[in-house]
């Protein structure tokens, strides 16, 4: 399978929590790992969320810096990254910013009645807005499918940057090849608040486990990076 090299990351709480169950957004990093996150963007083709991410937090999916996006440009790329969001579904929101800013375009990935759905919200958006295309996924989309259409449209490096399903999606498939964990140094201990990943079978296991690469502190917060060999690769 031709497919780009798959960066997942997250931040999250001791517990495992991706946020809490309050209307604010909870804080799980600072300004250090949110250069580092930039950084990271700015080496990447692509980038993609769960269309939950999109509801919870209206993301950008930006790189911030204006040195990396001018750097991005020298080397005959778009300022910022190709955006990508999975829903099985199909209703988004199109005044999102997710479609509204950017250089680069956009992909919803759905399937089945979810890509009528997902055209038929889209098809009001200004055309002077960045181009959003809607793709057949599977029904439900899978990590396979999505993958294989990025590795079309030139993706070489993808970065997830979640929800909780869509980790759970694409470590499930086995189709990550590094997985970046940022902890921040407290628990949030409510059994409602969205997890890192839901219960399910993955190819991770205390036989084949995954190889840690690098641990350290960032003002704070532990950042721990995970190699996760498949075949083919390193």
């Amino acid at each position: 399978m031709d497919r780009p090299y798959t960066i997942l990351s997250c931040a999250m709480s001791i517990d495992g929590r991706i946020d809490d169950t309050s209307p604010e957004r909870l804080r799980l990093s600072n300004e250090a790992d949110f250069a580092e996150i930039d950084e990271l963007r700015a080496g990447c083709d692509a980038i993609l969320v769960g269309a939950g991410t999109l509801r919870a937090d209206n993301p950008r999916l930006l790189v911030r810096s204006p040195v990396l996006r001018e750097r991005r440009a020298e080397q005959g790329r778009t300022e910022n990254l190709l955006k990508a969001v999975v829903t099985r579904g199909g209703d988004v929101d199109p005044g999102a910013r997710f479609f509204s800013t950017g250089d680069a375009g956009a992909v919803v990935y759905t399937g089945g009645p979810g890509v009528a759905t997902a055209t038929r919200c889209l098809a009001g958006r200004s055309d002077t807005g960045p181009p959003v295309e809607v793709v057949d996924a599977g029904d439900p989309p899978t990590a396979e499918a999505i993958l294989t259409d990025l590795a079309d449209r030139g993706v070489t490096r993808l970065l997830v940057e979640g929800g909780g399903h869509i980790h759970t999606m694409f470590l499930g498939s086995g189709l990550v090849d590094e997985l970046r964990l940022a902890v921040a140094p407290f628990l949030v201990g409510e059994e409602d608040a969205p997890r890192f990943v839901m219960p399910g079978s993955y190819p991770y296991t205390p036989q084949a486990p995954m190889r840690l690469v690098e641990a350290r502190s960032l003002d704070g917060i532990a950042v721990l990076r995970y190699c996760l060999a498949t075949e083919g690769r390193p």
